[in-house]
């Protein structure tokens, strides 16, 4: 099944689009996708008839290396280490994030509670 752009009750990994609709919805052609695909900058996952199906996150994706290329002038090799240190940039704020509220607990746990 093919949802709509808006249709939030997919989870934002979902493989939910078929390469004519992204094609569609990023405004690129559906050979472009592939090229994209072929160079990594996208991994679509397959159905059972080995049809691309893409995420939301796919999408999002799409559109961030559309505008590196579009706007910015960055070549496709540019745009993947671009987006792939910005995801590792997200992976350690979230783990310095989990670490920041485990030495949180760790501070609770010490402290004993002001009483009055």
């Amino acid at each position: 099944m093919v949802r709509d752009e808006f249709d939030h009750s997919a989870d934002f990994d979902d493989p939910v689009y078929v390469i004519s609709i992204v094609a569609r919805m990023v405004g690129m052609h559906a050979q472009t996708l592939r090229q994209y695909e072929r160079v990594g900058l996208v991994e679509p996952k397959r159905s059972g008839g080995n049809i691309r199906l893409y995420s939301r996150a796919d999408v999002e994706r799409l559109r961030q290396a559309q505008r590196m290329v579009n706007d910015l002038g960055v070549n496709l090799a540019g745009v993947e280490v671009i987006l792939r240190m910005n995801e590792r940039i997200q992976a350690m704020e979230q783990e310095l994030e989990t670490l920041r509220r485990e030495v949180q607990r760790h501070r609770d746990r010490r402290l004993p509670a002001v009483r009055d």
